[in-house]
């Protein structure tokens, strides 16, 4: 954290792996830098891959499965509970953002998009799979519409489609 401070930083980051073999260092690292975060007023982010048995994938599972919203409240409750605060949602709410894991094809990018915000997610960080599309500002275009505006997925994907050749 003071190299953080000494580059003037807006923001640290630190992966936390939930049910990798590294878990508790993982989550006991997380806790040490967002309590050196909260004395220089920098801010936290846990990046947080959900494994199971020895090693944690990179990619988040399918949001469909209840492993996102698992790995988000458990992150959150283990940093609330070493800290000691007892009513944790009011304390820190938290707010979970997707990553958008390998290339998938554009109408199941979309839908991924869509499951995540469906079930809490505050937003997608997705890369490659928006400047590996076909048409990389068509697509960014069609994931705003399914975060911001409550697209469906198919729709967003028309729109995607239409979009796609327009200059």
């Amino acid at each position: 954290m003071e190299d953080a401070v000494r580059m003037n930083v807006s923001a640290v980051a630190v992966q936390v792996f939930i049910g990798g073999e590294f878990e508790t260092q993982s989550v006991a690292n997380m806790t040490r830098l967002v309590d050196q975060g909260n004395r220089h007023g920098i801010p936290v982010l846990a990046v947080t891959a959900v494994g199971q048995g020895h090693g944690a994938r990179r990619e988040v599972h399918a949001p469909g499965q209840p492993n996102l919203r698992r790995a988000g409240r458990r992150v959150r409750e283990d940093l609330l509970r070493a800290r000691g605060f007892r009513n944790r949602d009011r304390l820190m709410p938290g707010a979970i953002v997707i990553a958008g894991g390998k290339k998938l094809p554009e109408l199941e990018a979309l839908q991924m998009a869509h499951d995540a915000i469906s079930q809490g997610a505050a937003g997608v960080d997705m890369g490659r799979n928006i400047f590996q599309a076909d048409a990389p500002v068509a697509m960014i275009q069609a994931v705003r519409k399914v975060v911001h505006e409550n697209m469906s997925p198919q729709h967003a994907f028309d729109f995607y489609q239409s979009t796609r050749g327009a200059k």
